[in-house]
């Protein structure tokens, strides 16, 4: 009765290791409580767990312990293993039987010696040379093959030195020890490779992600440097207010599922730009669309400019054509005026600063020219839509090329909300798809207000911003200092743009600073004079 009871518990023991390896998520942490838990429901001494490599056809140590040696290797404890791996199969292709393990792994089957110095059929001449090293004495050996649910044998579990509960002399593993350890060795399997399962999709889903932005990378690399900057300053940021210890944002708190969350969504962000015109999303100068269309402007100007010349010629070879001197000089100034307005015209190009009205009017007198195309017809100087792409107030994009470009948010949250998140990745759509709000409900596309938005959006929305301030490789802009930056940034917070919390935190713990040091060039790293910066609190 008593050995029943016994047995009970031990069966109540190894149900409890079963839910035990089910909850675990890190590899090392499973793997050394399935060898722990092995050794403690057989009152092992020592173990090893091995686990099989199966493209090189061997079997490599993974956990060691030996507890009267007090030896921990592997797993958790930071000591590295260096035995080498056991081969499953000699130079000529022939199994290797003669150790215990490599035969448990090629066969399938459990092994249960009372005396390794008196087993036959098994070389043990390597414990024997460990054991007359260190004094130890490796008798009684139980070596399990490890299982999984396609009944492959994915590792081994050895143990060695079975222990009397009452008197601690070395004994032989029984009946029962055979038993609980083949179960346990079957619960282990599975929960190895449903681990392995798990983090192999989370690799095939961030690889995916990868996939998305290496694509829109391809498009264009200024976006694809965007989609890789952000998600990281999203991440400093957040961190940053997780250790707040002070302020309304001192109870927020992330875990590691909740920093994963955070980092998908920054790495999806703009995954909408995949279907956003290049010619749009890389468009550096006002006019430009598959080139720069400044180029068929100068050629006009050099039209004109051989026109006038034309001109001149003919009153100067015509009798009634007046003094010769008036009449270059009129070429001249003629030929000085146009120089004058293609040098504007290539300015405003730029977009580089924003247009005043007079230079708006400016542009709409010179699109009055009159000049005689390829085909002799007498056309405008400038189209209608040249028009509307020089006098551009600020900036590169037309209101219909901005109307594009802000339709990538629609777009990236009507592709994140389609995909069937699980519970731990379930807000990433709403994180990716708030970076465009503003905290007064003016942004777009659904006019959220702050109070509507969690942290973590607000937190993407600051780091968007200020990211798209200091990059270096846009083909429209210069990089901004960080002074100018942070200007622009505190009168974003007192507009009520950015989250005035969020942008203290900023502020205070230098998140600004960390970031500058990893992605600016050293030219943008001024001195910062907080007291300048607006909406500081110091």
């Amino acid at each position: 009765m008593q050995s029943a009871e016994h047995l009970l518990v031990r069966l109540k023991e190894l149900n409890e290791i079963g839910i035990a390896l089910s909850r675990q998520r890190d590899i090392n942490s499973l793997l050394e409580t399935i060898l722990e838990a092995a050794k403690r429901i057989t009152h092992a001494d020592a173990g090893t767990l091995y686990l099989l490599e199966p493209d090189q056809q061997q079997l490599r140590f993974e956990i060691m312990r030996t507890d009267s040696l007090n030896i921990a290797m592997g797993g958790t404890s930071g000591v590295p293993i260096t035995f080498y791996p056991i081969r499953l199969y000699d130079l000529e292709g022939k199994p290797i039987h003669a150790m215990v393990v490599s035969h448990s792994a090629l066969t399938g089957e459990t092994v249960n010696i009372p005396d390794a110095y008196t087993a036959e059929g098994y070389d043990f001449s390597g414990t024997k040379k460990f054991d007359a090293k260190s004094g130890y004495r490796s008798k009684s050996f139980l070596t399990v093959p490890m299982r999984n649910h396609e009944d492959e044998v994915i590792g081994v579990l050895q143990l060695i030195n079975a222990l009397d509960r009452q008197t601690g002399e070395i004994i032989s593993f029984s009946a029962d020890d055979q038993q609980l350890l083949e179960s346990l060795a079957s619960q282990a399997a599975i929960a190895l490779t449903n681990r392995r399962l798990i983090e192999q999709m989370e690799e095939l889903f961030e690889a995916f992600v990868q996939l998305i932005n290496t694509a829109i990378d391809d498009k264009s690399p200024y976006t694809g440097g965007h989609c890789a900057r952000v998600p990281e300053l999203t991440m400093m940021l957040a961190e940053a207010v997780n250790r707040t210890t002070e302020g309304p944002l001192k109870g927020f708190v992330m875990t590691e599922k909740d920093r994963r969350e955070l980092k998908i969504a920054g790495l999806l962000h703009d995954c909408g730009k995949i279907t956003t015109p290049v010619h749009v999303v890389d468009k550096s100068t006002k006019l430009h669309t598959l080139f720069d269309r400044i180029q068929l402007v100068d050629t006009r100007f050099e039209v004109l400019k051989r026109d006038a010349e034309i001109a001149m010629l003919h009153k100067l070879h015509d009798e009634k054509g007046g003094d010769a001197g008036v009449v270059r000089a009129e070429y001249e100034a003629k030929v000085r005026q146009l120089d004058e307005d293609r040098g504007f015209l290539r300015r405003c190009n730029i977009g580089s600063e924003a247009m005043s009205d007079d230079d708006m009017l400016r542009v709409r007198q010179i699109a009055g020219y009159r000049w005689r195309d390829p085909d002799g017809r007498e056309s405008a100087f400038l189209s209608d839509n040249e028009i509307e792409n020089l006098t551009i107030r600020a900036g590169t994009l037309t209101a219909a090329e901005r109307q594009i470009i802000n339709h990538h948010i629609v777009v990236t949250i009507k592709m994140l909300e389609s995909l069937p998140w699980p519970k731990h990745l379930k807000s990433v759509p709403e994180y990716a798809g708030g970076h465009h709000e503003r905290m007064d409900g003016k942004g777009y596309p659904r006019g959220l207000t702050r109070e509507q938005m969690s942290v973590q959006a607000r937190v993407m929305g600051i780091a968007d911003i200020f990211e798209a301030l200091t990059a270096k490789d846009r083909p429209y802009k210069v990089g901004k200092t960080l002074t100018e930056s942070l200007t622009i940034l505190g009168k974003l917070k007192l507009g009520g743009h950015i989250d005035p919390d969020l942008f203290d935190v900023f502020i205070r713990e230098k998140v600004y600073l960390d970031y500058a040091k990893q992605f600016l060039a050293p030219e943008q790293i001024d001195e910062v004079d907080l007291s300048k910066i607006p909406g500081v609190n110091l």
